[in-house]
């Protein structure tokens, strides 16, 4: 098994709108990773970056009030599809994609993998086409309105199907909070142990070393309980990567380094 950290551009924005109350205004670049896991039953995609269009029309694509508060700074060779393939892996071998969520920048290669599986809680699909008024910016249906798609649609922490492979070596987690189907991942890995990614959980570390919210949340309950369940995790030795901390992400192992 492999797991490989890709970025897919960086995100110019507020520090306020990742860390609620803390550092009003100050300026924030976030990167927008996605991850490639190698198992010996399949290629795993974990999120899958800003769309394509993001990179040739960001204002067209993601809207000017999106753009304002999350400034996306993207090239087309930034794009999942175009960074697997340099890595080797054609987009017609990915098995599974696993989204955390349907939020713009993870859903955007969505539709670009098509013998894959996408996977997602039912209740993000649902909440995603009808989302409370300050999500709204957030889901752009064209990424993810696409019914042909094999898409699986777990049932929360009950689902078995949670367990890809059956073998606990790749288990979603769901970590409501962010929003309503919220899911995270733990890896097992034979030599680096398991890591934990997170989404949109906990964007920086901050938030699991302090009383933090998200800058964005759905129902802070549920991600205080999801946060505390991240915090169990790490006390246990888990490797918890948050999804959006420039200082963090810069001391991780990324393409075309790996952890195995």
């Amino acid at each position: 098994m492999k797991l490989t950290i890709f970025q897919c551009g960086s995100l110019k924005s507020k520090k306020h709108l990742f860390t609620m109350g803390k550092d009003v205004g100050v300026d924030f670049t976030v990167p927008v990773p996605f991850f490639l896991i190698e198992h010996p039953r399949g290629l795993i995609l974990y999120d899958t970056g800003n769309a394509l269009e993001v990179a040739q029309d960001k204002v067209k694509h993601w809207g000017a009030g999106v753009v304002g508060a999350y400034d996306p700074l993207m090239t087309e060779d930034d794009f999942v599809v175009r960074q697997l393939a340099w890595a080797g892996i054609a987009a017609e071998r990915i098995t599974h994609v696993i989204l955390s969520h349907l939020h713009l920048d993870h859903a955007g290669g969505v539709g670009h993998f098509p013998k894959a599986r996408y996977i997602v809680q039912k209740e993000e699909m649902r909440y995603a086409y009808v989302p409370d008024f300050f999500q709204k910016g957030a889901y752009i249906r064209a990424d993810f309105d696409k019914p042909d798609l094999d898409w699986v649609l777990l049932n929360g922490p009950q689902d078995p199907r949670g367990d890809l492979f059956g073998d606990g070596r790749v288990v979603i987690l769901p970590t409501p909070g962010h929003t309503p189907g919220h899911q995270s991942l733990l890896v097992d890995l034979p030599n680096h142990g398991r890591f934990l990614l997170t989404g949109d959980g906990a964007y920086t570390e901050e938030i699991l070393d302090e009383d933090l919210l998200p800058g964005l949340v759905q129902n802070p309950s549920q991600a205080i309980d999801s946060i505390n369940l991240m915090r169990h995790l790490r006390d246990q030795g888990v490797k918890v990567i948050t999804g959006h901390d420039p200082t963090a992400f810069a001391r991780l192992r990324r393409y075309p380094e790996f952890y195995d």
